[in-house]
């Protein structure tokens, strides 16, 4: 729920409130994401949606718009410590671009950070570059160093 409300919302349904937050947008029959199993137990998921739902990314002047163009927005991803490493952010990727696909979207947009050599992934839940360019994503705008805009346009 992080990326959907601004400070003082987030801090006042922090905890259990925001967990019922997002679970009444899944009861509501909307998908806010997708999840990536590994046999029957959940390993990941993958935050996406239109990118005017995430006030965050609305309010901020380093992942501002880069055009009027509609998009949904990749916002945060989560790999079971158990899971890490075996490849599930590149197939949260592909299932997110599905989902969008799915709802007729056209732009999925993405905020990964760059890892330095040897660094710690702890700060990469907005996704890994590498990643999403092997998915097909593509740079289109950098406003800090270690923070590409990287866009997948779906059957553009």
């Amino acid at each position: 729920m992080w990326w959907r409300l601004d400070d003082q919302e987030y801090e006042e349904q922090r905890g259990e409130p925001n967990k019922e937050a997002l679970k009444s947008i899944v009861d509501s029959g909307e998908m806010p994401g997708v999840i990536a199993y590994v046999g029957k137990q959940p390993a990941g998921w993958c935050s996406i949606g239109p990118r005017e739902e995430f006030i965050r990314l609305e309010n901020s002047p380093l992942l501002k718009r880069v055009d009027k163009k509609p998009a949904w927005t990749i916002v945060c991803y989560y790999v079971a410590p158990a899971f890490r490493g075996q490849g599930l952010m590149e197939h949260l990727t592909r299932g997110a671009i599905e989902l969008a696909r799915s709802q007729g979207v056209r732009i999925v947009e993405a905020y990964p950070v760059e890892i330095p050599a040897g660094g710690s992934t702890a700060g990469a839940y907005t996704g890994i570059p590498a990643v999403l360019a092997k998915v097909g994503f593509i740079e289109v705008e950098r406003r800090a160093l270690e923070r590409p805009v990287m866009r997948y346009y779906i059957g553009i």
